[in-house]
């Protein structure tokens, strides 16, 4: 008994030391790729926050960067700017209703290629992969065109089209992992007690994937409010830019307003800031489920 004891004690002391140079290795890397990471992402930030305080002729000057009087001339000019509101709502419009149409397919898709098993369904996940690689400026001029005859440029429903069709698949392929978490024998038991297909898939199936629709919702969401190509493209009047080709407006022909775009960039963030904060935690439990499962 104490043979065993002892043994059982240098084997554990043993193997202690082994673990630990491991995790000492670990950690400074782990660290410094935390360090790398966060400046990539907060240097540009930080030049974007400073060039919106900053004048003009501290912008073409050749003075450094963090000494300069601040000035809030550029958030005045944009804040007393009423394009701003027209185009903040616009983009709210175009990304809550990308949104909807995007679960609207994405969600019956997404059940369907987690319950089906077969040679198609590998072909159509092949094919969704194959979309989402193809370059977004390869659709713009066939998408104008049609746009065109059917009379959808410089409206916000073609912009939706748009929109859904470019986001569709990413929606599809990131649905798809939170239904198959979902055990078959629920729905088994479901229609074992007299529901049909489509009650399944209403009463059982939507409950159990809201983490995945609602995870899904806020990363196309955020996505649509971001997305330039098409809104430059497909609107041709001015007065109904979302905020991302009112930025690129401006960009004129003689020079660059560069605290006026840095200042409406922090304006067009604050929404997103905001929704990323009430959504972080729901966002990282809905992806790390999907990635399990």
């Amino acid at each position: 008994m104490s043979t065993v004891t002892a043994t059982r004690t240098l084997t554990t002391d043993s193997s202690r030391p082994r673990r630990a140079p491991r995790k000492l290795f670990a950690s400074p890397v782990a660290g410094a790729l935390r360090i790398v990471l966060f400046l990539m992402y907060a240097v540009p930030l930080l030049w974007i926050v400073l060039t919106s305080l900053k004048s003009p002729s501290d912008v073409i000057g050749s003075q450094s960067s963090l000494l300069f009087r601040p000035t809030i001339d550029a958030y005045v000019a944009a804040l007393s700017n009423a394009g701003l509101f027209t185009a903040m709502q616009q983009s709210f419009v175009i990304a809550a209703g990308t949104t909807l149409l995007t679960l609207a397919i994405a969600i019956p898709a997404g059940y369907g290629l987690a319950r089906v098993n077969s040679a198609v369904t590998t072909i159509i996940l092949g094919a969704l992969i194959v979309f989402q690689m193809l370059p977004q400026t390869a659709n713009v001029i066939p998408l104008f065109q049609i746009f065109g005859q059917w009379g959808l440029l410089d409206t916000n429903l073609g912009l939706i089209i748009a929109d859904t069709a470019l986001l569709t698949p990413f929606a599809v392929l990131l649905m798809r992992p939170f239904f198959r978490a979902v055990p078959v024998a629920l729905e088994e038991a479901a229609m074992l007690d007299g529901a049909s297909s489509i009650r399944v898939f209403r009463s059982v199936m939507l409950p159990l994937a809201r983490n995945g629709i609602a995870t899904t919702g806020t990363l196309v969401f955020l996505l649509a409010w971001g997305e330039f190509l098409y809104a430059v493209n497909f609107f041709l009047s001015p007065v109904n830019y979302p905020l991302s080709a009112l930025l690129a407006a401006q960009v004129s022909a003689f020079g660059i307003n560069w605290p006026g775009l840095m200042a409406l960039a922090v304006i067009t963030s604050v929404p997103i800031l905001i929704l990323f904060f009430f959504t972080y935690r729901l966002l990282r439990e809905g992806l790390t489920l999907g990635a399990v499962k």
